[in-house]
């Protein structure tokens, strides 16, 4: 616990001061002599805060150089205070923020009152109140975090004789139920089984000896990968009684999350909700911290190059009044880099973006830190506005429209490498479809990996029973091992004469490396020209998006034979859940291909997709 906060001028007059307890020795005087005016017993390992010690007691401390102050906490040398650094820290911007003007008067020569600092003392206290929980609630995380494993629960203790036996009785006993879950009856562990026995040797009831006469006869011994009738039975699917079950009120429920549903327009037109903005700050009281940006200009540049200070710290070295040049510019852009792959940008991009900003700052004049800081951000903004912003429509019921006044159906590609979730968001934009009053047709086109076929007539089974027709949306098929290209094309044609709005090619997962699978999706492509080619990428990956996109587009236009080869209209970056403010994904494949991210994925419900915010993840990307 704190002993003492002091805040001073470096010429000794003090401004407030708060003790907890009985201060012997002075260390505040002995800091001043021996640091501040001689320079000595200076202890520097804290990155943004200084240490020293006197006697007892130990002294920690941080400039606001621009306004001569010292703010310095006092405590007992034994004590370990890991919030410390972050207390000084947001002290002095609560208190610099406060009493700039009053602290600016008290050096001039002229002022003869004494400007009153006493009812600093709440502010404080709600301070290190919010640094203290916060600290606290980290601390708390990172234990839950790493809790130890036990022996047991090592692969090491599966060598031993003892993990050997446990592992070899519950393999026993999970294949026994299994099996008791197939066949309807209830199986006995070993243990029970000894149990049993042991009661009807030392015949403990009647009863259990009368049942030894009418024991059942032997069961036949099911082998291990043996399939019998009733385990067949048991993975039968298919029957309606099964089905009617999975439609239930309950199951349909589960498909939607309500919450998560957009709203319609004054058209009627049915449009998803934005993606919501994440919150960063880590505490939840009402009382909140001022940010860094509160004070980035009142702060030297000693102390927050020091402190880290963000990214923009490193301007503060930048000295006023000069001419910008490349040279000067060098080490910020490598930290702006640096930030930006950070933020899960690809490399070569964030290369690219920071030579684009820098080309455009130099020759420029600065007349301060604050200039300096505003221009950087604006000119960074400017560029990553400029390759975020649509430059094509991207409004596709409009152009559903269109298609249907000529009498034809829109057609969507959905194309990507394994895994991504093209199938699972194909899903979920025939949802938005339906609930446009859209008729859909799926074009079950991936026929290579097993289970695709079955994922969709999943799909289009709980879509027809969110949908107030269950006409509005079909699945077309033809199997396994069948040319994709022709798939679509027949489904193409059928949706035109059956009158569906809009045709969703579902197509199968490749590695943009594997060019039998890459010429086979561009011959797709080619022969059924459709209306949109839309890319399926993760939201995780970095550098990789760069390659993937690139590849596939080049795989259309090497691959098509055509003399204006198509290329990715669009781009759907799904698992946007999980990677918090690392949107750096979106940057790299807008930037890769100048084409818009259409929608985003958010969730495993039909109603998780989103639309991107541009200003969302521009803030998203430069916040530190």
């Amino acid at each position: 616990m704190l002993d003492q906060f002091t805040i001073a001028t470096k010429g000794g007059i003090v401004l407030w001061s708060k003790a907890y307890a009985p201060i012997t020795h002075r260390p505040v005087d002995s800091l001043v002599q021996d640091v501040l005016i001689q320079s000595t017993r200076l202890d520097s390992s804290s990155s943004s805060s200084s240490k020293y010690h006197a006697g007892t007691y130990s002294l920690q401390w941080t400039f606001a150089n621009e306004l001569n102050v010292i703010f310095i906490a006092v405590y007992q040398k034994i004590l370990q205070l890991p919030y410390l650094e972050d207390l000084l820290h947001h002290v002095k911007k609560h208190f610099v923020t406060r009493f700039e003007q009053e602290i600016k008067l008290l050096v001039d020569s002229e002022c003869t009152v004494f400007p009153d600092f006493s009812d600093f003392e709440q502010e404080f206290e709600q301070v290190w109140r919010a640094v203290e929980d916060r600290e606290t609630k980290e601390r708390i995380s990172g234990r839950q975090g790493g809790v130890p494993r036990k022996f047991e629960d090592t692969k090491k203790f599966q060598t031993t004789a003892k993990g050997a036996k446990l592992e070899l009785e519950e393999l026993a006993q999970s294949s026994e139920m299994d099996l008791g879950r197939k066949t309807g009856g209830k199986m006995r562990s070993w243990n029970e089984r000894g149990i049993a026995a042991s009661d009807d040797s030392k015949g403990v009831t009647a009863a259990s000896k009368k049942g030894k006469k009418g024991k059942k006869a032997k069961e036949n011994r099911v082998w291990d990968g043996q399939v019998t009738k009733e385990s067949m039975k048991a993975l039968d699917f298919s029957s309606e009684k099964d089905s009617e079950h999975e439609g239930g009120s309950h199951a349909i429920a589960s498909l939607v999350d309500e919450g998560a549903r957009g709203e319609r327009t004054a058209d009627g037109i049915y449009e998803v909700a934005d993606v919501a903005e994440r919150s960063v700050s880590g505490d939840s009281d009402s009382f909140v911290l001022l940010g860094d940006s509160a004070l980035d200009n009142k702060e030297d540049s000693n102390d927050r190059a020091a402190s880290g200070g963000g990214i923009f710290g490193i301007f503060k070295s930048l000295t006023s009044g000069r001419v910008l040049t490349a040279d000067v510019l060098a080490e910020p852009m490598a930290r702006m880099r640096e930030h930006l792959a950070n933020k899960n940008v690809a490399a070569d991009v964030a290369e690219e973006i920071c030579q684009t900003v820098a080309r455009g700052m130099v020759g420029v004049r600065v007349g301060g830190l604050q200039n300096i800081r505003r221009l950087v951000e604006q000119s960074m903004e400017t560029a990553l506005t400029r390759i975020l912003t649509p430059v094509s429509s991207t409004d596709i019921i409009r152009d559903i429209e269109q298609a249907q006044l000529q009498h034809r159906p829109y057609t969507m590609a959905f194309v990507g490498v394994n895994g991504v979730g093209k199938s699972t968001n194909l899903s979920k934009v025939c949802y938005w479809l339906l609930q446009n009053n859209k008729r859909v047709l799926i074009a079950a086109c991936d026929t290579f990996r097993s289970g695709a076929v079955e994922q969709l007539r999943v799909h289009v089974r709980n879509l027809r029973a969110l949908s107030e027709s269950n006409q509005n949306v079909e699945i077309f098929e033809r199997g396994y091992g069948k040319d994709s290209a022709t798939i679509a094309k027949d489904a193409i044609a059928f949706g035109a004469a059956n009158s569906f709005d809009v045709v969703l090619i579902d197509t199968a997962g490749r590695m943009q490396d594997n060019e039998p699978l890459m010429r086979a999706l561009a011959k797709l492509v080619s022969v059924n020209s459709p209306d949109k080619i839309l890319f399926v990428g993760e939201a995780l990956v970095g550098n990789e998006a760069v390659d993937q996109l690139e590849k596939f587009n080049q795989a259309l236009r090497d691959f098509s034979g055509q003399s204006k080869p198509r290329h990715i209209d669009g781009i759907i970056l799904t698992k946007f859940d999980t990677i918090d403010d690392r949107v750096g994904a979106a940057l790299s494949m807008t930037y890769t291909t100048g084409q818009p991210i259409i929608f985003v994925g958010t969730g495993q419900t039909y109603t998780d997709l989103r639309k991107m915010n541009v200003s969302q993840v521009i803030r998203a990307l430069l916040r530190v």
